[in-house]
């Protein structure tokens, strides 16, 4: 548990960029976007764009590779697994929450 807790946070906390949402994007589910040209779009320097994708690399969001000498960004093994989990937990969670006030309102109505 402990384990899935940190996968998990080290999930949400690469993707509470906006930066790194969007590099995730322009690397969709294609087979590799070079590094270079994947950087153009995005106003920094090259080594903090590195930095954005090692962060998303740790987190298994992304995978990088070197083949000659480009260096290509391509969509994780682990891509969004932990997080559809945890939200489906979640939401099974509040769902049930919520049937027990559906039960509440429904037994109280009418009390003054």
């Amino acid at each position: 548990m402990v384990q899935s807790q940190a996968t998990l946070d080290r999930t949400f906390a690469a993707l509470s960029d906006p930066t790194r949402r969007a590099i995730l994007l322009r690397v969709g589910g294609g087979s590799g976007v070079p590094m270079g040209s994947l950087s153009e779009h995005f106003q920094m320097t090259l080594t903090g764009f590195r930095k954005h994708v090692r962060i998303l690399e740790e987190a298994g969001l992304v995978t990088t590779e070197k083949v000659g000498r480009v260096r290509h960004c391509k969509p994780g093994p682990k891509r969004l697994e932990d997080v559809t989990k945890w939200v489906a937990t979640y939401r099974t969670l509040l769902e049930q929450r919520l049937e027990h006030l559906e039960d509440f309102l429904e037994r109280t109505k009418g009390t003054p």
